[in-house]
């Protein structure tokens, strides 16, 4: 298991009630599963959860599977909700 911090901005920080977290986990997958278990699978967290995409030590996780993206010790998860711009 990684010991990684996983960072919400936005929408995501606002429903999460924190800007960051650790946690403990081997994969992207895990990461978000352990986020959900601490806040709640209905909660507006997991809603956020879903329509966000994900930045792993500033890489974007893009479409992969979120099962085959490693987590590095020491390593950060963003995540980035939706949002408009102009």
């Amino acid at each position: 298991m990684a010991k990684v911090t996983v960072r919400y901005w936005a929408a995501a920080k606002a429903a999460a009630g924190v800007a960051e977290e650790p946690y403990e986990a081997a994969t992207l997958a895990e990461a978000l599963g352990a986020v959900r278990g601490r806040h709640g699978e209905s909660g507006e967290l997991a809603r956020v959860l879903q329509r966000s995409s994900f930045l792993v030590d500033g890489d974007p996780a893009g479409t992969r599977a979120h099962e085959t993206v490693r987590l590095a010790d020491g390593g950060t998860v963003e995540v980035l909700p939706p949002f408009a711009g102009g």
